[in-house]
């Protein structure tokens, strides 16, 4: 059986980019975290030990976005990605989007946003 669990819409503030003074600055970013698992046996035992903590990895994303700088945004959905996978042997997959309203670009947009797809293994 599969489970998602889904992380949306969380807001940090980073120092990300390829200019100097977005790293100064810093900015917003959105990120929304999707993660498949066979969650099956948490349903059945209704133990959180035997499913994906959605807490720690919520914090564990925070602390990459707002203490680690990055100048990439596929760079940063890479470790985030990386670092659920790694620390989460139950999940089997995850999709990192992150999202960039403030990008230094002349032109009317709403963001510019990154998806990155790792699995287990990769």
């Amino acid at each position: 059986m599969s489970h998602r669990v889904t992380l949306k819409n969380m807001v940090f503030y980073g120092f990300h980019g390829v200019y100097e003074f977005e790293r100064e600055l810093g900015q917003r970013f959105y990120v929304d975290l999707d993660m498949k698992a066979d969650l099956s046996q948490a349903g059945k035992s209704d133990r959180l030990e035997e499913t994906v903590d959605y807490v720690t990895i919520y914090n564990q994303t925070r602390e990459i976005v707002e203490n680690q700088r990055f100048q990439l945004l596929e760079a940063l959905s890479y470790r985030i990605a990386g670092e659920v996978l790694r620390l989460h042997p139950l999940v089997e997959e995850v999709i990192v989007r992150i999202r960039k309203p403030s990008v230094p670009i002349a032109a009317a947009l709403e963001y510019v946003e990154v998806e990155a797809v790792r699995r287990q293994g990769e």
